[in-house]
Parts: C-alpha cells; structure tokens; sequence
C-alpha cells in the first residue's frame, strides 16, 4: 500500500512512536524482557520492504461513532494507553515477529473516512498473512475491520468469515441518520446481502438490561445467536455448555473474526468504557474462551474496543485491555 492511497481519505495516519513503547531498564544481556524491548515500530509503506511480520498491532484513534451513540466519549486516547501499558509488560512468547504499524486517526469527525482507511489498512495486513491485533477506539471500528478481511480473502478459495463478538450490546442498531458505534453488525450483516452473501454473528455476554426488546427482534430475524451474560460463568460446566454451542459455528466458517468490546466485562474489571455495567463477564471466562477459539486455528484477525482512559481507575482497564493483547499474542499459533 502506497500512503497516497490513504492521503486521498479524509483521514490521518500516524506511524508508530518510540515514546508510547518505554519501561523499566534491565539487564541487556538476559535478551527482550519486556514488551517495549521487544516490539518493531514500523510505518504501512515501510512493509513491503521489511522482513515478515507474524503480527501487527494497529490503532482505531476515533471516538467519533460513540459520540453519535451518545456514549462516553474518550477512547480516542484508548490506543495510545494501551499501548504504554503493554509496553511494560514481560515477554512470554519467542520466535515471532510483532510490531506496532501505528494509528489511523478520525479527523473532522469524518467516521466513515476513518473507517475506510482502517479496512484499508487491515486488508493489507491480512492480504500478507500478518495477523492483526486492531485497538481503539469505538465499536464501530468493527465494520472497517470486517470489510477489510472480506476484501483480503475475496479471492482465496474458502472466504466463509464468522464473528465472534464478546460484548454486552448487540450493536445491530438500523441507521436512522448517521452510523455509529452501535450500528456496526447491522451494517455488515446487511452490506452483505446487497451481494447475496452471509455472514454469520455469535454475541457472548448480551445483558437484557442493555438492549431492547427491538435489537432482539432483529437479532432474531437476522438468525444472530448469542450467549446471555448469565451463561457467560468460568465454571467448567457452564464453559462447556457454551463451548459445544459454538462448535456448529465454528466448523460453518472458514475463519473467525474475533472481536471484544470492554464494556462486556463487569465495571469490577472494566470500569473505563463507555457504558460500564456490573453484570459483564469475568477475565477468566474471556480468557479461556478465547483459547478455545485459537485452538480451532480458524482466527483470522481481533481487535479490543472501547478502552476509555478518561474513566479508568488505577489503570484496571487498560490493563486488561494489555494482557488481553499479549494473550492473543502468546496464544495465536496461525
């Protein structure tokens, strides 16, 4: 991708910075300790001539669609937060390749630009077999994300793409005037069929008292499945339970799209989102989850939204937000 394509977006792009990647100083000669001695900063046009990647961490820096949703506003600062936190983090994973390729950054409010851009940037990732760990940012992102992995495997023989969405909201809003950040999985779902094509959509951690009667209505005439908050326990019964759930999902698609909103967690984990709720999941069940769904070898591409520093409290979220990246990394074996 040459960097005129973005240009010719509403939409800026910043290349990774040394100062979000800085730590305690150790002992060099024991090796990369810690995350930010080990992480490559890299620029998108710089790619092509770089040695291969295994991974690449990319920023959502828009809060724009949550605004619009009437959120909270602030997880514009979310990538950049996340980033410091898991910049002090020790090392656990060997021989693979990580880097941060910067942020793609909503300006003018130009949401939709910024979304464009971020498929843009996420197709190319994926188009050369780098896995994505995307960061933001509001939910919203969700739709750029998708429709970057559709574009990249457009011509790739299987190309059957379903998501995984740890999140307390459906976000399967119709757009009334503008789209936002509980719109994304409508948008997908209904992009889609302007092609005659499908997608399928499996919500874990839905609180009734978050969504109304009306998104169940189109959960249900969209075929959406998903696993109420109440089912979400980290006992090995109920863990189970959803796991044999998701197998039938999980062998209908070629790949999963792995997608975690904050806001899923209880505000005992997650308490700078835009919408906390004391309900949510533990980390431990989205943990085990989520190997679950690596050990299928079928993921494709994650991300983690809705990292609100404004309203964090002792860095609990960003925090989370860190170690849920730095799992993904260890645990990826594609």
């Amino acid at each position: 991708m040459k960097m005129r394509e973005l240009n010719n977006i509403n939409t800026d792009y910043e290349s990774a910075q040394r100062v979000c990647w800085t730590g305690r100083k150790s002992n060099p000669d024991i090796g990369n300790q810690y995350w930010y001695q080990k992480i490559e900063l890299y620029d998108i046009s710089d790619l092509k001539n770089k040695e291969k990647l295994d991974i690449a961490i990319l920023g959502y820096v828009c809060d724009e669609g949550v605004r619009r949703n009437l959120g909270r506003v602030g997880s514009a600062q979310g990538p950049r937060v996340l980033r410091e936190r898991l910049a002090k983090l020790p090392v656990h994973f060997d021989n693979k390749h990580v880097a941060d390729v910067g942020d793609i950054i909503c300006i003018d409010k130009d949401m939709e630009s910024c979304q464009l851009a971020f498929s843009k940037v996420i197709g190319l990732l994926i188009s050369k077999r780098i896995f994505p760990i995307a960061i933001g940012g509001g939910h919203d992102m969700a739709y750029g994300h998708f429709m970057g992995i559709r574009d990249a495997i457009k011509n790739r023989p299987k190309r059957k793409i379903g998501i995984i969405n740890f999140d307390a909201h459906f976000d399967l809003r119709s757009i009334e005037r503008k789209s936002n950040s509980g719109t994304p999985f409508n948008q997908i779902i209904t992009e889609l069929e302007k092609s005659n094509e499908t997608v399928d959509y499996f919500i874990i951690g839905i609180q009734r008292q978050s969504n109304t009667k009306k998104l169940f209505e189109i959960a249900k005439e969209y075929q959406v499945d998903y696993a109420i908050n109440f089912e979400c326990e980290s006992s090995n019964e109920e863990m189970k339970l959803l796991q044999q759930r998701l197998i039938p999902f999980i062998e209908s698609n070629d790949y999963l799209y792995i997608t975690i909103d904050l806001d899923g967690f209880s505000s005992a984990y997650a308490p700078g989102v835009s919408a906390p709720s004391s309900l949510g999941f533990t980390p431990y069940f989205v943990f085990k989850m989520l190997l679950f769904l690596f050990n299928s070898k079928k993921v494709i591409s994650c991300d983690i939204a809705e990292l609100n520093p404004i309203y964090d409290r002792d860095d609990l979220t960003a925090n989370l937000a860190a170690k849920l990246v730095d799992f993904i990394v260890m645990n990826n074996t594609n």
